[in-house]
């Protein structure tokens, strides 16, 4: 897990996903074929901070969140569609729910 800042994760996005936009987080599974899990998770401690305002969840929280969600697509979720979104987030709240952080 890399922490970030907003510019860092732009560029990021623009360069390998070619949107120009924020993001949270970004994850780059780096695993070979039959390989254990291998990956980076960059994530923007500015988007996590910005987020928790905008959400009235506390930096902790938000933070948590954003963890989960880069090992949700490091195992091969996506959040591209509605249905895949809504996916995610039951997810997210499942494992912040039993987080040994809480």
């Amino acid at each position: 897990i890399i922490f970030t800042n907003d510019r860092q994760l732009a560029q990021f996005k623009k360069q390998y996903f070619n949107q120009d936009l924020l993001t949270d987080v970004i994850a780059f599974n780096l695993e070979e074929k039959y390989d254990p899990l291998e990956g980076e998770i960059y994530i923007s401690i500015d988007r996590v901070k910005e987020n928790s305002l905008e959400f009235n969840e506390s930096i902790i929280n938000e933070l948590k969140r954003v963890i989960i969600h880069g090992c949700l697509h490091l195992i091969g979720y996506k959040d591209e569609s509605i249905k895949q979104k809504k996916q995610m987030t039951h997810l997210e709240n499942q494992y912040l729910k039993i987080s040994c952080l809480n």
